[in-house]
């Protein structure tokens, strides 16, 4: 049965380039998610954007001596063409500072009012002395109250796991430019999320089967809930929809709260945008959808606890009852998938101190299915992991292109040579079908550990079938068997066989070279559908890009999580390598320039 399947996928901040580390937390997970979910027969909606509103903004704006508006058209469009770089196949991918977003962002705030679980208050909030802006809680930085960490930020201690006010912090600091924050009383609206305790623990009950860091972490946080400010005092962001403040020019929505009601903005724009506004209900409104967010670890508190709030409150399903607004009442999400950290080289990624690798820098050098392949066979899936030029080099040749590469390459190449086309199989011995038994079990294996977010285990499992076709070839040694061309015929038939389903289990992790093995093996059209840049325009703002894709094509011509006979007599040429090996001194040259731009 098809079912409908939401990808929400954390919005990266437009505030500069992304890195590695960045994607390998939210971007290739949900996409490998997302294409074996598709291929599985179920109606996939991955949507997301670039988040482009808040104080960070206006720093970097500064610093590069730009405008808020031109620094953010600057990002989304290099972050568009890194993640379309990547084949990250996106039914939308947008940006916050659309008209249709701030007018959802204004519909959810207008019913959380109408709910009573949002409140206004005079509280305490943190300015920069030196340029009179307000410090976001995730800008100050100081010691932890509660454990005693150096290192806290106003929001949150990453050591503990305990939500912070700045004000809570001991010896406050600026992380922008390290002076002693002012706190100053002000007038802000709070979202009441002790309002939503008894429900929250409600929902969470019945989320059993979530990672259990990501369960273990939201449950503590439930017991210690506090009204979290969701206004700020600045020019940059969403206008509050209140009478006596939409009007102001000091007063603004807080980026936190309106970036997480970016996916259901994002769903609304994209049905418009093919042509049904009221298409996306079927993700939001339908009980028999799922829903996945894909996100790091910092920002696991967001969508287990806060945007379940924003959801329960708008639907009237808080603590304190009340009515659905008028888009109706939505789902909470099904899982919540959240990634450890990346490093590198042993060091946290730092892109002040030049401690990155740039997605562009790397897609301009490297394939793109190499870093994606790196990140499902040894990402911070369950736990955090470096990423060492010298392990990406020793995975990119001993495991893709000795591995895979090497079983598509000798396969095609000996049937091309000695036959010109798919030899026939005659005869098959228990060897052959014991092969093939084989690969046809990985089918439901790999697709098991795929819907589940076990990528590792997934790719783990996918690349040790690889290797029983790999030594089956060595095994049968169809080389030598050219005084017997029917029995060549079938061992070659066999392993092609056994290529061509390697491929459908592969495609969800290394797309691009998907496409190319199924042109090896005699395939036409798109067996694996990329992403594409389209310019979109909506009134009362400037043409932006957005990424969209046509991924139902794919589906609808062959795709699909399963086994497909190949036909003999479908002529073959000689192939090209599938992966590029690299030279191991790569290590160290990437080395050295980290070093030089250290």
């Amino acid at each position: 049965m098809s079912d409908s399947i939401l990808t929400a996928v954390a919005w990266p901040y437009a505030n500069g380039p992304r890195h590695i580390g960045h994607v390998s937390g939210f971007g290739v997970p949900s996409d490998v998610f997302s294409r074996y979910m598709r291929m599985s027969g179920h109606d996939v909606l991955m949507v997301s954007g670039t988040d482009e509103h808040g104080t960070p903004i206006q720093v970097q704006a500064d610093k590069e001596g730009v405008g808020p508006r031109e620094l953010v058209d600057r990002y989304n469009q290099v972050i568009v063409e890194d993640l379309q770089g990547l084949g990250l196949s996106y039914d939308l991918f947008t940006r916050t500072t659309t008209r249709n977003h701030a007018e959802v962002v204004q519909e959810i705030f207008k019913q959380l009012v109408k709910n009573d679980y949002v409140f206004s208050k005079q509280a305490m909030g943190a300015i920069s002395p030196s340029t009179g802006r307000t410090l976001p809680d995730r800008y100050i930085e100081g010691t932890c109250p509660i454990c005693h960490y150096d290192g806290a930020r106003g929001d949150q201690c990453d050591n503990c796991g305990n939500q912070l006010d700045p004000l809570d912090l001991k010896n406050p600091r600026s992380r922008i430019n390290g002076e002693t924050p002012k706190f100053v009383e002000t007038e802000h609206f709070f979202l009441d999320l002790p309002a939503f305790t008894e429900s929250l623990k409600a929902w969470l009950r019945t989320r059993t089967d979530w990672r259990p860091n990501v369960l273990k972490f939201s449950g503590n946080l439930i017991s210690e809930l506090q009204p979290r400010a969701i206004s700020r005092d600045l020019d940059w962001g969403v206008p509050i929809p209140l009478d006596g403040w939409e009007d102001r020019d000091d007063k603004r929505l807080y980026v936190w709260f309106d970036a997480v009601i970016g996916y259901l903005s994002a769903s609304i724009e994209w049905a418009h945008r093919t042509g049904d506004d009221d298409a996306w209900r079927r993700w939001w409104q339908d009980p028999a959808a799922r829903s996945y967010y894909f996100m790091g670890k910092d920002n696991i508190v967001f969508h287990s606890v806060v945007w379940p709030s924003i959801l329960l409150g708008y639907n009237g399903q808080g603590d304190k009852g009340g009515t659905p607004g008028r888009l109706g009442e939505m789902g909470l999400p099904t899982e919540v998938v959240s990634s450890e950290y990346l490093t590198m080289e042993g060091r946290k990624f730092s892109s002040s101190r030049q401690v990155v690798i740039y997605v562009r820098d790397f897609l301009e050098r490297y394939d793109a299915d190499a870093l994606r392949y790196f990140v499902a066979a040894a990402g911070p899936e369950n736990h955090d992991a470096d990423f060492t030029w010298s392990e990406f080099v020793r995975r990119n040749n001993d495991e893709l292109v000795a591995g895979w590469g090497n079983l598509v390459n000798r396969s095609v190449s000996m049937a091309a040579k000695n036959f010109g086309h798919i030899p026939p199989s005659i005869d098959p011995t228990d060897a052959d079908r014991a092969l093939l038994q084989t690969v046809r079990a990985s089918f439901g294996i790999v697709g098991d550990l795929l819907g589940k977010s076990r990528q590792k285990a997934a790719i783990t499992e996918a690349m040790r079938t690889v290797a029983e076709a790999n030594k089956y070839i060595s095994d049968q040694a169809p080389w030598k068997l050219k005084e017997d061309s029917v029995r060549q015929g079938t061992v070659l038939h066999t392993a092609l066989q056994a290529v061509r389903d390697l491929n459908t289990i592969l495609t969800p992790f290394v797309p691009h070279a998907a496409q190319k093995v199924h042109e090896t093996l005699g395939g036409s059209g798109i067996w694996s559908a990329m992403p594409e840049i389209r310019s979109v325009s909506e009134p009362g703002n400037d043409d932006y890009n957005v990424l969209m894709g046509d991924y139902a094509s794919a589906y609808e011509s062959g795709t699909r999580w399963e086994s497909k006979p190949l036909a003999s007599g479908t002529p073959l040429v000689p192939p090209t390598p599938v992966f590029t090996k690299l030279d191991p001194a790569i290590a160290d040259e990437e080395l050295a320039r980290l070093a030089g731009e250290a």
